[in-house]
């Protein structure tokens, strides 16, 4: 069969031959470019022809860049159910007269953390112990955090992490759980990233280059094939809660991807990204493009904010990757959305009576930005939704308790 997969810069186009290759050249191009795509040498008529690991994301091993299958880390991660609601679509009829389809991405089910960030997290450990790697850092405001540290600790490779100031309890005890290095910033998520850059730099280890980095983006790109294997074709709009934006990132490769070698006919769905009124640097940024129509340069045109959120996971207040996810929202005729953090816990508690599920506050600004898109009049009849949500309610006990408390 030959190479399996080659990285390819995005900036650029030089080739690098395979992830230790990457790695050995300080995870960039020599251009300077952080941001490389995998292509594949696969059969993508044998995309959905699972033989082993089918329940996780190393279904998919044939399309992920990983050389040996006994190199996988898994915890059953990146196969969760895909839910149809059928109250939120009962909702969208009684209140706004629209007919959908509305489904969710049970990402809370996922077994090694309970987040979306645990498929990212599985390919990297993976990658990590094919490829020798014996140490990694990132900073993060909480999953990434909470899904590295597991799956390295399975991996045997030490973690370092640096979270700002304002870190979740739950999380920081989560993270010394499974026996890693966390390094509290006295400052925000960009004091953090900063400290994290300078200890990859002295200590000579590895680090995840954010939003666009080739491990989370060949992982996360995995969900375009779960959409059409379960649901049996792409949804009309996709609805996640950002700070970054490796989601929407992601599943544009994955169907650009599948549109060149699996099927010409997919599209790409409509981009509805959403963020709580507390920490809204791209819905204010959108709202001043949209405001001005759009003009030359528009995507460059952000300004930083200070987050004042509980939400600790939602806290980028300078949107960096805007530039490159705001382009894709407007190609979709997306919008960004936002919400309400005062007003989670009632919308919790009505989704609590629904389900007998309370999720956690990113997962809980998904689903307020479906019913903010509703009101705004983003949704049309006839359209399939498909909910991308955050994690699960574990490492968030305030907002737990909050929703056992409302009242409506």
């Amino acid at each position: 069969m030959g190479q399996k997969y080659k990285l390819i810069c995005t900036a650029c186009g030089a080739v690098y031959d395979s992830f230790a290759e990457w790695f050995a050249n300080d995870q960039k191009c020599n251009c300077g470019c952080q941001r490389a795509e995998a292509e594949y040498n696969a059969d993508y008529s044998k995309l959905f022809d699972c033989k082993e690991h089918c329940d996780s994301l190393f279904r998919y091993f044939d399309f992920l860049p990983l050389n040996n299958s006994e190199n996988i880390v898994s915890c059953g991660e990146g196969a969760e159910p895909i839910e149809e609601w059928a109250f939120f679509e009962k909702y969208a009829k009684d209140k706004h007269n629209i007919d959908c389809k509305v489904y969710v991405v049970r990402n809370d089910h996922n077994n090694g953390s309970g987040t979306f960030k645990d498929i990212a997290a599985a390919l990297g450990a993976s990658l990590f112990k094919e490829n020798g790697g014996k140490r990694f850092c990132l900073a993060s405001t909480g999953n990434a955090a909470t899904a590295f540290s597991r799956y390295c600790a399975l991996a045997g490779i030490t973690f370092d992490v640096f979270m700002p100031c304002d870190v979740c309890p739950e999380t920081a005890d989560t993270i010394r759980s499974h026996g890693q290095n966390i390094h509290i910033s006295e400052g925000g998520y960009g004091a953090a990233k900063q400290e994290a850059a300078d200890f990859h730099k002295n200590e000579k280890v590895l680090i995840s280059a954010g939003n666009i980095d080739p491990i989370r983006v060949e992982a996360k790109r995995t969900m375009v094939f779960e959409f059409l294997r379960q649901l049996g074709k792409m949804p009309d709009v996709f609805f996640q809660a950002v700070a970054g934006g490796t989601g929407p990132i992601a599943l544009d490769k994955g169907v650009r991807e599948l549109q060149k070698y699996y099927d010409a006919s997919l599209r790409m769905p409509k981009l509805i990204l959403v963020q709580q009124d507390s920490c809204d640097p791209m819905v204010q940024a959108w709202e001043r493009a949209s405001s001005e129509d759009f003009p030359n340069g528009w995507e460059k045109d952000f300004l930083s904010v200070v987050p004042h959120p509980r939400i600790s996971i939602l806290t980028a207040g300078t949107p960096g990757m805007y530039p490159v996810v705001a382009p894709m929202v407007k190609k979709s005729n997306g919008s960004f959305v936002r919400v309400k953090e005062n007003e989670l816990p009632s919308i919790g508690k009505w989704i609590n009576d629904n389900t007998g599920t309370i999720f956690g506050p990113a997962s809980m600004v998904c689903f307020a930005g479906f019913i903010k898109a509703l009101e705004e009049g983003k949704i049309n009849n006839g359209e399939t939704i498909l909910l991308n949500i955050g994690e699960a309610v574990d490492r968030a006990k305030w907002f737990e308790k909050e929703v056992e408390d409302c009242h409506e």
